[in-house]
């Protein structure tokens, strides 16, 4: 939609998080692509390197400034919502709207919206929501065409006040263990480390920079990879920031994709029969199931995906693609987007972030059923009967094929809960600390490795004795 009205001033004491304190006024004589975001959204985080590519291709005509509003109570910390925001890569200016006044003040509607505006502050373009990608390229193109030169004090960009420290692991997600070796999606650094479980570092498959390259070990390329599953002699990867999943062939150290062409988009209905021209949207978590296939949790599309890796078909199995916790069969259910995934025989267990959810999906007849949550806008800490107890932006589970214990990493919460399959109750397990923003579970042996993703580390609770400890990722 196209305004004309002069944008107004940022309100007075807005906090900046990572930048010094600005104003609209400041940036007159450059475009400035004002935009509403909420961190934990997948969708955001899209939409903000969308912009990332913009600046970079405009440099000194265009800046991004981020205003993120809270949707969860744990998102008024604001390190809690830089930190979330910086899992995506992000390194723009960012102001924390904790009471929604900025959004307020320019009348908005939902995330991701962006407003365009000119040299002169004028309010040229609203852009909501990401099905306007097209239209955002064309629209700062040709507002950025139309200014001079930039000076070359311009061209230095903004820094980043107090950056994230630099350690072997920047913001780890996913996990993978088998009985001697632990898989790290190391997302920051664009890669997956295979290490021993004491942490010692074996191989590393991806080089430094962000790319969808497949190859030998380290001379391929990933960006962003998230959830991992290890088959046999193969590890899956969601290649989150490529659209992707990938495989890595462990005797070799080869990468291959199997499904996605790089880019974002919807994918179509039915079964995909050449799934690697197709583009997906933000596959966050895998799971390893029965009858020879890797179940996907697209995030950006709100639905669970199979890919058969005999016959490489890919197939949408439940989930309407609306954002929303319902249940029911196929496309009648829907998630609100799925982060992580468990299977245990002919179950499915689903991890609903911003549902604040658990669900499980019968594999038999892709019903799903929600387990814990209420919906979409209810979040909270409350332990004791499934139908009452309470979750705040779950990210992570794993489930135990001989016992009836879910674990989840409640990153809301900064806890680790335990669900008694089976009709059980939902606990918060004592640990001697509080998590920092806790992602990716993996299970094995009586050993629980946690993503301790805002610390830049993996944890090892071991379940007998209740020990905690740090594993030492080295290089």
């Amino acid at each position: 939609m196209t305004a004309a009205t002069l944008a107004p001033e940022l309100p007075q004491g807005l906090p900046w998080l990572n930048a010094p304190s600005g104003s609209l006024h400041e940036q007159r004589g450059r475009i400035v692509a004002l935009a509403f975001v909420n961190a934990a959204s997948t969708w955001c985080g899209q939409r903000l390197n969308d912009l990332a590519v913009l600046q970079a291709r405009h440099v000194g005509r265009l800046q991004t400034l981020v205003v993120n509003v809270p949707r969860f109570d744990s998102e008024r910390d604001p390190q809690t919502s830089l930190k979330r925001l910086r899992r995506h890569g992000i390194s723009f200016p960012i102001a924390h709207d904790v009471n929604w006044a900025t959004w307020q003040a320019f009348g908005i509607e939902s995330w991701p919206t962006v407003l365009l505006i000119d040299g002169e502050g004028v309010i040229r373009q609203r852009l909501v929501g990401l099905e306007s990608q097209a239209e955002l390229e064309r629209a700062v193109a040709g507002l950025c065409d139309a200014l001079n030169a930039p000076p070359d004090d311009d061209l230095r960009g903004t820094r980043e006040s107090h950056p994230e420290p630099r350690l072997p692991l920047r913001f780890p997600t996913g996990l993978a263990a088998t009985a001697d070796r632990l898989f790290v999606a190391d997302s920051g650094h664009n890669r997956i480390l295979e290490c021993n479980h004491g942490g010692r570092v074996l191989r590393q498959f991806g080089m430094a920079g962000a790319d969808l390259v497949d190859g030998e070990g380290a001379q391929a390329a990933f960006r962003n990879p998230q959830g991992l599953a290890v088959v046999r002699e193969s590890l899956y990867v969601a290649d989150t920031g490529n659209h992707a999943l990938r495989r890595i062939h462990l005797p070799t150290g080869s990468v291959v994709t199997l499904c996605g062409n790089g880019r974002a988009g919807e994918t179509v209905d039915g079964i995909i029969t050449s799934p690697r021209s197709v583009a997906l949207n933000a596959p966050l978590a895998l799971a390893a199931g029965g009858n020879n296939q890797i179940h996907i949790a697209m995030g950006g599309d709100n639905r669970i995906w199979s890919y058969d890796l005999t016959t490489h078909e890919l197939r949408s199995r439940a989930g309407s693609g609306q954002l929303d916790v319902r249940d029911g069969s196929g496309p009648m259910a829907a998630f609100a987007q799925p982060t992580a995934l468990a299977a245990v025989h002919q179950t499915l267990y689903v991890c609903d972030a911003l549902g604040s959810a658990i669900r499980s999906l019968q594999v038999r007849n892709d019903t799903v059923q929600t387990l814990v949550g209420q919906g979409p806008w209810s979040f909270g800490a409350e332990d004791g009967p499934r139908d009452s107890a309470q979750l705040q932006h779950p990210q992570g589970i794993a489930v135990s094929a001989d016992a009836p214990q879910l674990w989840i990493a409640d990153s809301g919460n900064s806890s680790l809960r335990m669900l008694r399959l089976g009709g059980g109750e939902l606990s918060t397990v004592a640990l001697p600390r509080p998590l920092h923003g806790p992602t990716g579970l993996a299970l094995q042996g009586g050993v629980l490795w946690i993503a301790e993703t805002d610390a830049h580390a993996v944890l090892r609770y071991d379940i007998a004795s209740g020990e905690l400890s740090h594993v030492p990722i080295d290089e």
